[in-house]
């Protein structure tokens, strides 16, 4: 350590006096949102987030949440205040080891750090909480946050995250993840990535913990409390597979099982496709209360009401693609779902090609005719469906047929060395439709503008199916129909709770 004398200290001292106030001068509340034209109060500006600790204690009795979370970022700006974004009852905030104040509004917690914060400075921010998330609403209204029987369901999209841990709530702002929950003992809580297992309390509770070491934004971060069945297994590739299943789902927990224990078969199939899958472990849960299925990162979950009419791996396939494209390349904006939903449910059809239930031409002649040319579906364009119609089913099916028209239109080669490209290019990242047309152009050698104009951004029904032979254009036969259009099918029925 180097001894300065008494004067050269209080030199040095004014020295930083000076120039901190110079700084400060410059200094400005950060962005309260991230500057999504959809939803504008989503994620913050001024800081970047790198990791979140998220330590927590639940009681299914009464619903009671109650830990800390400690996020550590670097300010982006010179800051007078921050945001986080957040519902529940906030205790304390400490920002780099100092109290700080903060007022919580609408979801939005506003920080006012002491001194403010310089560009370029590491932070330590951590938050003491406690609440009943079930009973928390947001600004319009909605509670994402499920109270069950026998526990919680903590999974959302576009969000969730402001119901059990603070943070910079944008796909844009990824990070590395910690989790930890104790739940009373003989109830399980199952997270993302690595398990790193269970510590046994004092107090009758069961610690389990969880690690994600890849990027993940924030709401593909889920937690779910219950009754699990949980089986742990070795994919071909030694990664880890971790599957849940709710003691709840009656007749339909062996289909769930015969379909989500196929993971590691569907992403080695994906992976021939689209690469190297992009992630540390592998995995799903089935559960009763949630409606839909959702991506989240490593471990997507899945309402047991897919698995009623027996297995059903399309919905696998579906979720397990959003891997590749939606977690480890994930929206810009939200207006670039299409970049998550068309991508995944063209995975269906690639699927049913592998399996022999109907090629992806046949499914996409089956889509195209499945809706009248007066059917509103036309008139929502996948390519910037609005914020009211981010899950809407055209963002799902006209967004794989327009996966599929680019699929002719470049021919088999080009097509998966473009999807190849894209996901190794972006790869743990954010990225714009505009990005993906202008690879799918570099890539192909060919002029695309039109074929992605008609597909993504133009009202009413195309001409024709994308691939369909001249002498085929009559619509398809119900004894013509792919079988693998009744799983699908079954699919989009539960994914309308989601829409």
């Amino acid at each position: 350590m180097a001894i300065r004398s008494k004067a050269t200290a209080a030199v040095a001292s004014a020295a930083a006096m000076t120039l901190f106030a110079g700084t400060a001068l410059a200094a400005s509340p950060g962005a309260p949102g991230a500057g999504d034209p959809y939803f504008p109060f989503y994620g913050n500006g001024g800081y970047d987030v790198s990791h979140y600790d998220i330590r927590l204690n639940y009681t299914p009795t009464g619903d009671q949440l109650s830990g800390t979370t400690t996020i550590l970022a670097k300010a982006t700006q010179d800051l007078t205040q921050f945001n986080l974004d957040f519902l529940l009852k906030v205790k304390s905030v400490r920002v780099n080891n100092a109290p700080a104040s903060f007022v919580s509004d609408g979801g939005e917690l506003t920080l006012t750090p002491r001194g403010g914060v310089r560009k370029g400075q590491d932070l330590t921010i951590v938050v003491t909480y406690a609440d009943s998330p079930s009973t928390v609403k947001d600004r319009n209204g909605f509670t994402a946050w499920t109270k069950t029987a026998d526990g919680a369901l903590a999974i959302g999209e576009p969000e969730i995250a402001s119901w059990w841990f603070p943070s910079n709530d944008h796909p844009t702002d990824k990070a590395t993840f910690d989790v930890n929950v104790a739940v009373p003992n003989g109830v399980e809580a199952i997270s993302n990535g690595t398990f790193l297992g269970t510590t046994r309390q004092i107090n009758g509770y069961t610690r389990w913990n969880w690690r994600s070491a890849k990027p993940q934004a924030t709401y593909l971060t889920f937690l779910t409390i219950g009754q699990f069945e949980v089986r742990q297994s070795t994919a071909p590739n030694g990664q880890p597979v971790v599957n849940a299943y709710s003691d709840r789902l009656g007749a339909n927990a062996d289909p769930a099982r015969a379909s989500v224990e196929r993971t590691p078969e569907v992403t080695e199939f994906l992976a021939d496709n689209f690469g190297p899958y992009p992630f540390e472990a592998q995995g799903g849960v089935v559960t009763p209360d949630l409606g839909y299925a959702l991506e989240n990162q490593t471990r997507s979950t899945y309402d047991d009401g897919f698995f009623r009419r027996g297995a059903n791996t399309y919905v696998v396939a579906h979720e397990i693609a959003h891997q590749w494209f939606g977690d480890s390349v994930s929206v810009h904006h939200w207006r670039d779902i299409w970049l998550n939903e068309g991508f995944a449910s063209y995975a269906e059809f690639l699927w049913s090609e592998h399996v022999g239930e109907g090629t992806a031409q046949e499914n996409a002649d089956f889509v195209y005719d499945s809706y009248p040319a007066d059917s509103e579906f036309w008139n929502v364009l996948p390519g910037d469906p609005g914020s009211s119609n981010v899950f809407h089913g055209a963002v799902y099916d006209r967004g794989a047929l327009a996966v599929h028209a680019l699929r002719v239109a470049v021919g088999d080669e080009k097509f998966f060395e473009i999807l190849r490209t894209w996901v190794a290019e972006k790869k743990y990242s954010d990225a714009t439709i505009e990005q993906f047309t202008a690879l799918a152009e570099r890539v192909s050698g060919q002029q695309l503008d039109q074929l992605f104009q008609t597909w993504l951004f133009t009202k009413g029904k195309p001409a024709e199916a994308p691939g369909r032979a001249a002498d085929a254009s009559r619509s398809l036969s119900v004894a013509a129909e792919p079988k693998s259009r009744a799983k699908i099918q079954l699919t989009h029925e539960l994914l309308d709770a989601h829409r």
